[in-house]
């Protein structure tokens, strides 16, 4: 979620708009340290706490000081990039204040509820986020089956809008010949996982593959369950948490990637995993379903069973020629995903959701002349002020000066990383 929430507001930057980020307080230890702008974005703190089990990752909470932030920033439409705790009271500010929102679906939180041992909520948080989302204009899904998901909880005017990928950052040419003999000194095959360690991801089924003969299992990332999954998993290689060029090569230093959760919405690290031209074996489930074609992107494996996962993964080890083919296959599916494009597509749903854009968003449109409302002042043309929240909305607008983007709030462990 951070990932994306960042990418846009460069987009919004490189696009001549201006932005106003909220998000929640980082750690009372980090934030000394912690950066007050993104991309040229200003961040105001809304109050935090941290999660149960997980305090590295902490959420937003009911700040009084919102409304105001908004009436001040007078934003042209709410863009809620997590709309549940501080997205929902930002959307119920956006409907009093009558400016348009859009709110992106991007977590499974009823399913993780059910993860965490709270089976008996998920009923209950789908009530609440369906109410949170038709209160939005338009509500967008990164993929086919969230949209299908959300369509049958009852919301509606649901579109999809997907995630772009950085096609330099994540390229088959940071494979590191150096960091391979390192992990696997007599030729085994690397099949990795990267991402959190935390019981909505299933990590424990990387169990299903340890031990197969001619492989190395490396776990790449951190999170609370790392140290039962190290103590189940003592042949493997823990590289703990990596970004900028050392993420890059441990995932194009991979031969196989592997995911093991079920609950995801859209699965970033797979498709960074195929842009970085390695083969994917990912659950038949979520969001991997349009992420993945099975034997021609990579494979799939029954949700769940790590009898299926270690039998597709032992398919790859053994076939050097069907890895080959699926990981050349995976890198040029990915050609038009770069977060240009999205970003293009999430302005057209802005201009259709303002009323100013002919054509539906995800199509090539031709910018109008004006965006947005009349103020009382001219509109520069093509130009937003949007304002972005992670955690729960985001607010865009136009008026006479050169637009300005804002973010309402941005939920993360490592922000704004």
């Amino acid at each position: 979620m951070t990932n994306s929430v960042c990418r846009v507001l460069e987009h919004l930057r490189d696009t001549g708009h201006e932005a106003l980020l909220i998000a929640p307080a980082p750690a009372p230890a980090a934030r000394r340290t912690a950066p007050r702008s993104y991309a040229g974005t200003p961040v105001l703190w809304s109050p935090s706490a941290p999660m149960p089990g997980y305090p590295e990752f902490r959420f937003a909470t009911p700040w009084a000081g919102l409304p105001a932030a908004l009436r001040e920033f007078r934003p042209d439409i709410v863009h809620l990039a997590a709309p549940a705790g501080l997205g929902a009271q930002a959307a119920y500010a956006a409907r009093r204040l009558g400016v348009p929102s859009i709110a992106v679906y991007q977590t499974d939180i009823a399913a993780f509820a059910t993860r965490y041992g709270l089976a008996g909520a998920e009923r209950t948080i789908w009530r609440w986020l369906a109410t949170v989302h038709r209160l939005a204009s338009r509500t967008l899904a990164p993929s086919w089956d969230a949209v299908d998901t959300l369509l049958s909880e009852g919301v509606q005017r649901v579109a999809r809008w997907s995630r772009g990928v950085d096609l330099e950052r994540f390229h088959p040419d940071h494979r590191d010949e150096t960091l391979r003999g390192t992990l696997a000194p007599n030729g085994e095959i690397l099949v990795g996982y990267v991402g959190r360690l935390a019981k909505e991801k299933g990590v424990e089924l990387l169990t299903g593959v340890a031990g197969l003969p001619g492989a190395r299992l490396v776990v790449v990332g951190d999170g609370p369950c790392r140290p039962a999954l190290a103590a189940a998993l003592p042949e493997a290689v823990f590289l703990g948490f990596r970004t900028g060029a050392d993420l890059s090569a441990a995932v194009a230093s991979l031969d196989v990637f592997v995911h093991t959760g079920v609950h995801e919405t859209f699965c970033q690290a797979a498709q960074e995993a195929k842009a970085s031209g390695v083969a994917v074996v990912a659950p038949a489930a979520g969001g991997l379903l349009d992420l993945i074609e099975h034997e021609r992107t990579g494979l799939h494996y029954a949700p769940g069973d790590p009898v299926s996962l270690r039998r597709e993964v032992r398919r790859l080890v053994a076939d050097t020629g069907l890895r080959t083919r699926l990981a050349t296959a995976a890198r040029a599916s990915v050609a038009g995903c770069d977060w240009h494009a999205i970003g293009e597509e999430l302005l057209g749903h802005y201009r259709d959701v303002l009323g100013t854009g002919l054509t539906t968003a995800g199509r090539r449109h031709r910018p109008p002349a004006r965006l947005g409302r009349d103020r009382g002042r001219p509109a520069d043309p093509g130009i937003l002020r949007t304002r972005i929240s992670h955690a729960p909305a985001d607010f865009t607008r136009t008026d006479g000066r050169r637009g300005r983007e804002d973010s309402t709030t941005m939920t993360t462990d490592r922000w704004p990383g």
